[in-house]
């Protein structure tokens, strides 16, 4: 691209990377809070939604409730708590335009690289905008971009796959012509999306088997609340949402608690559960025993029982082993099974990935962002005016990304009214011991720690906590702790020297 000319730079006060949930709320922020300031939204693709856009495999949904996955500012108020992918895309994108937001999003536009500069107290970035470098300038950054690559999915060593004749597909890049009628398929995984690839695939599929290495905890979950639904026709709409909203942030909550509090009880009431749904042919062990406590990693949820449907009515079934080979026509494994296939759809995790992959600099010295420690969980060690949203791995995702959002307001706020125009993150206790950003122990998390931030074991650099502390931290705790101030005085003090 350096053949390709450059346009005069762009200066905003703000520049926030996405347009996906975590974007879209962090501009709501922005623009409520803070109406002096500029700001815009940069966006590689060429939709609103992130996540919701990208991903259009069969029976796409979220495997959180809406009611706390939503924006707390524009309350979900459909009567399906768990949505499908298409409904979850309408409402990001209706909610940017109702406010506005939509004006200020430049689609087409990836950031490339961004340095700060400590002479001009500002971000110097390089953006391609549909072919064409473009320069922007920004006091501040806000990382909206998920923590997954949405041009590369998670690389796994599946033995023989090249040998497979059929049509081999990953959940991240599914084609829209793909015809599955009367096919035999087998998904490979055991997370989120294998759970959601099932029972839809199972309704026209000749048949489908979910093969995975270990299991995982599934759990039955009404896609309507009853609750809220006669909540909705005592109280008016928005007082009927706030205790909607409410109730699904506590209940959730206190059940992670216990299951972490008491795992084996946990784990006994879930398993009572699952087998209550599953055909009298099955049974939980092995392929609904998982080797770990509930929450250790993320539950996935099935809504009105759909994905147990699809086993008690023989249009699927699961099998538990390890894959000794691929064959032209299917799969062999260490167990001695054959599984025949027309389709292989490797569900088996994404890659992940921060900032979108853009390369990150300070006076023009690369800065490892796996090397340094988050700040309450936003902001990153040696890295000046720039927030990394990160929602939760427990709950819903837009929680986390409101306490992030938040937060950098506040603290926008404070360098306002004392001067300064730069804040970053130091690490002054060189005794500070590592802890993972994100506490699960899934595969595609395992993986990639080398590639993540960490957290420490003191404040602020302790991993989220959850929504209620994250939220009290961040409306009212300590704002300067780890922080490192430069005023604007100073810093032009320092250019004119």
């Amino acid at each position: 691209m350096g053949s390709i000319a450059r346009s005069a730079s762009e200066s905003f006060d703000v520049m926030i990377v996405g347009a996906g949930l975590s974007g879209i709320n962090s501009a709501y922020r922005i623009q409520t809070e803070l109406p002096g300031y500029s700001y815009t939204v940069l966006e590689s693709r060429d939709a609103i939604g992130g996540t919701w856009d990208l991903f259009r495999y069969p029976g796409i949904r979220s495997d959180s409730d809406l009611h706390t996955f939503g924006f707390p500012w524009r309350p979900w108020t459909e009567h399906r708590a768990i949505a499908a992918g298409e409904a979850i895309r309408n409402y990001i994108r209706e909610s940017a335009e109702e406010f506005g937001i939509d004006k200020k999003i430049r689609f087409g536009n990836k950031m490339l690289s961004a340095d700060w500069s400590t002479e001009e107290q500002n971000w110097n970035m390089l953006v391609d905008s549909n072919g064409e470098e473009k320069l922007y300038k920004a006091r501040f950054i806000i990382f909206s971009t998920g923590y997954y690559d949405y041009n590369e999915p998670l690389k796994t060593t599946i033995p023989g796959i090249e040998n497979f004749k059929g049509t081999r597909i990953h959940p991240q890049f599914w084609p829209e012509d793909l015809i599955v009628d009367s096919k035999k398929i087998v998904i490979i995984g055991s997370g989120a999306t294998a759970v959601t690839l099932l029972p839809i695939l199972a309704q026209t599929a000749k048949h489908v088997t979910m093969l995975q290495r270990s299991p995982t905890y599934i759990l039955s979950r009404p896609s309507v609340d009853p609750v809220g639904t006669f909540l909705r026709k005592v109280f008016p709409s928005w007082i009927a949402s706030r205790i909607v909203r409410y109730r699904f942030l506590v209940l959730p909550f206190l059940f992670s608690k216990f299951c972490s509090a008491f795992p084996e009880a946990a784990r006994r009431i879930i398993h009572k559960r699952v087998k209550a749904e599953l055909p009298p042919s099955m049974s939980i062990d092995p392929d609904f025993n998982p080797r770990y406590n509930p929450w250790e990693q993320r539950l996935c949820v099935c809504p009105d029982g759909d994905f147990y449907e699809s086993l008690r009515n023989g249009s699927s079934d699961v099998v538990t082993d390890t894959i000794e080979r691929v064959t032209e026509t299917g799969i062999e494994t260490v167990g001695g099974k054959v599984i025949d296939a027309d389709i292989i759809i490797t569900a088996t995790g994404l890659k992940m990935q921060l900032a979108g992959g853009a390369t990150l600099s300070r006076d023009g010295t690369p800065l490892s962002l796996p090397s340094t420690f988050a700040w309450n969980s936003t902001m990153l060690s040696d890295v000046p005016n720039a927030a990394l949203v990160i929602g939760y791995a427990n709950a819903s995702w837009t929680l986390g990304a409101d306490a992030a959002a938040k937060l950098v307001i506040r603290l926008l706020k404070y360098m306002r009214k004392n001067g300064f125009s730069s804040a970053m993150p130091r690490v002054g206790d060189v005794g500070m011991k590592k802890q993972n950003l994100l506490n699960l122990n899934s595969t595609y998390v395992e993986k990639a720690k080398g590639d993540l931030p960490s957290a420490g074991d003191k404040k602020p650099w302790l991993p989220r906590s959850n929504y209620f502390v994250d939220l009290w931290a961040a409306s009212y705790g300590n704002l300067t702790r780890g922080l490192e101030f430069t005023s604007a005085a100073d810093a032009a003090s320092k250019k004119v020297n």
